[in-house]
């Protein structure tokens, strides 16, 4: 293996202006899920939701969309007010459809994992013991002793009736 072959640039803007058009192309409505803590996202701070914003990214919602290899660029209302709009590729967590909820999470950049790292380590002192890392965790079994398969409950029609 050569070593071009091995500093490849990223992945995610293809994937996101494949998964855009694709999105786009059957009529449904592409949203951006945005991790707006990252540095060099500008988004309005009032539409930002615990630390993370969805942007519509559909044609008729914005003007001068460019979706470059390292940002994506636009002009956008929010609450009536046009707001431009700058946001890394590497903070766009996930693209999907609205209506369908088909779509993409996007898997985090190795190049961006490896700067973190590194910004981490240059920060924090040797002797300093690396964070935890997350990882998820089963449910817990439902109460009792019963290992064979649950039978689902009836499901209950409508409530309300037709009068005449």
């Amino acid at each position: 293996m050569s070593e071009s072959s091995t500093s490849m640039t990223s992945h995610r803007p293809y994937l996101l202006r494949a998964l855009y058009e694709w999105i786009a192309d059957n009529g449904m409505t592409p949203h951006l899920l945005v991790d707006a803590t990252r540095p060099a996202v500008q988004v309005p701070a009032h539409a930002v939701k615990e630390g993370k914003i969805v942007l519509n990214v559909a044609a008729r919602a914005v003007s001068h969309l460019e979706m470059g290899n390292d940002f994506i660029r636009f002009s956008a209302r929010f609450g009536g007010v046009s707001h431009p709009v700058n946001v890394p590729v590497g903070a766009v967590l996930a693209i999907y459809a609205r209506e369908t909820g088909q779509g993409m999470a996007l898997p985090e950049d190795a190049s961006l994992e490896d700067a973190a790292l590194d910004e981490a380590s240059s920060e924090q002192p040797e002797s300093a013991a690396p964070s935890p890392q997350l990882s998820a965790v089963p449910s817990d079994p439902p109460d009792g002793d019963d290992d064979g398969p649950h039978t689902p409950t009836p499901r209950r029609g409508g409530h309300l009736r037709i009068v005449k």
